[in-house]
């Protein structure tokens, strides 16, 4: 989920051939679950064990004595972190996670939080890492509030891994006449809470003239936006282009959505490390640049049809 209070210029091309490709890597997104509770049912991480593990050495011994990295993320944001039928965590993250657990030798245990809480969750200690489609962002970087620019917490690093934009969609045959953030004045967008949509919704608010006010109404997570936008009770949603493209590809079997316009504000995901947590930084980074050079991390981006975000090595702090 992306989240940024510097407005980028750069816009990348919609990638709607990757939607088809999305359709394919699951069904219908699940009912959401903020529950902050452990997902016991999980067991995508696959860890090894620590003498198969050729980076193992490089975590921190309490995390190694261990063999657990926790994971806080919002696992309602299909298709790179969510619930299947069965109830386990599936997506990018914890596949990636999966494959990193091989090289480092410990099992990545996702928790379930809301978004915006996750960052909080780091500074006190419940999880070690945030992974949950984070935007790197300067605000991010340095505790920064995005709406208020008032500094708020010491801040984390981030290993970026995944390069995503942010998408408009609407019902599918209705309000066809949205194209770009201005067109959403004078009508009711949904979104998820202290995510770019919401940054942007509330930049273009500003800009809106008068007798055409553009509507926010914000959500703990991306699902129950989904739902709202359904049953007709918003002109239009927004969110980053991998999960804007899987609703369109599978909510009612295609029927329910269409992306819009063209995505903007491309940025880099990152996992969330706490300031000063140097040595675990260092490490996932190491395991995310081995899984790049084995093709580990090639094959979960065609597995769910978001290659065109892949990345070529990991980055530490790229966000801007």
């Amino acid at each position: 989920m992306t989240a940024s209070s510097t407005r980028r210029t750069t816009v990348a091309r919609t990638r709607t051939a990757a939607v088809g490709a999305i359709a394919v890597a699951g069904a219908l997104i699940l009912t959401g679950c903020g529950d902050q509770t452990k997902d016991n049912g999980s067991d995508s991480s696959g860890a090894a064990s620590s003498s198969a593990a050729p980076l193992a050495d490089k975590l921190p011994k309490e995390i190694r004595d261990k063999g657990v990295i926790k994971v806080g993320s919002d696992i309602a944001y299909a298709p790179v972190e969510f619930k299947d039928d069965a109830g386990k965590t599936v997506g990018i993250d914890p596949d990636l996670a999966a494959a990193m657990g091989k090289q480092l030798g410990v099992t990545f245990d996702f928790e379930n939080g809301t978004f915006d809480t996750l960052i909080t969750g780091l500074r006190s200690d419940r999880y070690d890492i945030a992974m949950s489609a984070m935007t790197d962002t300067k605000d991010r970087q340095e505790g920064v509030d995005s709406e208020t620019g008032k500094k708020v917490g010491e801040g984390v690093d981030f290993v970026d891994y995944f390069t995503a934009g942010v998408s408009i969609y609407t019902q599918k045959g209705k309000n066809t006449d949205i194209k770009t953030w201005s067109d959403l004045c004078g009508r009711k967008i949904v979104v998820q809470r202290a995510s770019v949509s919401e940054d942007l919704a509330k930049a273009e608010a500003k800009k809106c003239p008068s007798g055409k006010k553009l509507t926010i109404e914000p959500f703990d997570n991306d699902q129950q936006a989904q739902t709202r936008l359904r049953s007709g009770g918003a002109d239009a949603g927004s969110s980053d282009f991998p999960v804007a493209a899987y609703a369109v590809a599978n909510s009612g079997g295609g029927n329910d959505f269409q992306l819009v316009g063209e995505q903007v504000e491309a940025a880099p995901y990152g996992i969330a490390v706490a300031k000063g947590d140097t040595e675990l930084r260092d490490a996932l980074k190491a395991a995310m640049d081995a899984i790049i050079a084995n093709g580990d991390y090639e094959k979960v981006m065609k597995k769910w049809g978001v290659e065109d975000g892949a990345v070529t090595k990991a980055t530490i702090n790229g966000g801007k």
